[in-house]
C-alpha cells in the first residue's frame, strides 16, 4: 500500500466529473429520491428549474468517493458535513477539490479523541465543488486513515531460507 502525505494545508488532486443526464438521474434511483426534479426535464421546467438537478445524495457520494479515492480503499469516512449552493444541471462539470484542514494523529493507547485505538490519523478535509454557475457543494469530510505499515528495523536480519527451503 502506498502511503499518502498528509498535513495541513496539503492539497487533494482536482476531480472532474461530467454532470450527464444519466448520473443525475441514476444517482436519484440509486438513492431512491423520486422527486420529479430529478428525473422529468418537463416537470422539472413546470417548477421553475430550467432542467432537472443533481440530488444532495448524490453530491454526498461523490464527494465521499473523492475523498476515498485520494487516500486508499482502507480510509473510512467518519462525517461528511456538506452544504448545496448552485445546481448541478446536465452538460456541465463538476470540478471537486479538497484542502486537508486538520490532522489529528492515531492514539496507541485508545483514548478515543478523534482516532481508532491504534490507529492512524484522522484528517479533516475542506472541500468544495464547483461548475459553471459557482459552488455546488462545500463543507468537510473526517475521515479516518489506517496506521502505516512499520518499515524493518535497520538492526533486524531478514530469515534466509535453509537449503531445504524453509527459514532458517
Amino acid at each position: 500500500m502506498t502511503e499518502v502525505a498528509v498535513g495541513v494545508g496539503t492539497e487533494l488532486a482536482p476531480l472532474e466529473i461530467p454532470v450527464t443526464r444519466t448520473l443525475i438521474v441514476s444517482g436519484a434511483i440509486a438513492s431512491r429520491d423520486y422527486q420529479d426534479v430529478h428525473h422529468d426535464a418537463e416537470l422539472a421546467k413546470e417548477k421553475g428549474s430550467p432542467d432537472i438537478f443533481m440530488n444532495i445524495l448524490t453530491t454526498n457520494g461523490l464527494v465521499g468517493r473523492y475523498v476515498t479515492d485520494h487516500f486508499g480503499p482502507a480510509a473510512v469516512l467518519r462525517k461528511v458535513a456538506i452544504r448545496l449552493g448552485a445546481p448541478n444541471y446536465p452538460g456541465d462539470t463538476m470540478v471537486l477539490t479538497g484542502t486537508v484542514a486538520e490532522v489529528q494523529e492515531g492514539d496507541a493507547g485508545g483514548s478515543g479523541h478523534g482516532s481508532e485505538p491504534g490507529g492512524g490519523a484522522t484528517v479533516v478535509v475542506r472541500i468544495v465543488g464547483a461548475n459553471g454557475l459557482g459552488k455546488h457543494v462545500t463543507g468537510t469530510v473526517t475521515v479516518a486513515l489506517p496506521t502505516p505499515p512499520n518499515p524493518p528495523s535497520p538492526t533486524s536480519t531478514p530469515s534466509r531460507p535453509s537449503v531445504s527451503g524453509r527459514p532458517a
